[in-house]
């Protein structure tokens, strides 16, 4: 079963259980999915990859909605959109813990023989196919730039 077969067979039970919140993350999640396949020129159907990686980004809109909400005294709509990335983080793969993240970037670092801040894009293109959807960019590049500046 791919991971779209999944959110959809997910939300018929959600639906049948009632869970709104369920209901309303996974229908946004299959609209942005089916959006992707119709994007550009062509629609096409994406693989669990592609599908991971857009719900990587609808969980990191929740966290920013989430933030900006709070930041406003919303504290309600902040809740929901933290609902609904809680919902989201069930169908990413776990993220990287620090020290993986640490290692990985010294290994690349190694692989490729960089060194100073200047070498961070040689350093970031190696990270991130290992990292794919198991760590948020922004973390990644802080992790670099502080071990390329060390």
């Amino acid at each position: 079963m791919t991971l779209k077969e999944k959110l959809e067979t997910d939300l018929s039970a959600a639906m049948k259980a009632r869970d709104e919140v369920r209901v309303r993350t996974l229908r946004s999640a299959l609209t942005a999915v089916k959006n992707e396949e119709v994007a550009g020129k062509q629609a096409r159907e994406l693989s669990d990859e592609d599908v991971v990686r857009v719900l990587t980004r609808e969980a990191k809109k929740r966290r920013e909605a989430a933030a900006a909400f709070g930041d406003a005294g919303r504290d309600a709509q902040a809740q929901a959109e933290r609902d609904e990335g809680v919902v989201l983080d069930e169908y990413l793969p776990a993220q990287l813990a620090d020290e993986e993240l640490t290692a990985l970037v010294a290994d690349a670092i190694a692989a490729t023989g960089a060194a100073g801040p200047r070498a961070m894009g040689q350093v970031m293109k190696a990270v991130n196919p290992k990292v794919a959807g198991r760590a948020e960019g922004g973390r990644v590049a802080a992790e670099v730039k502080r071990q390329l500046t060390v």
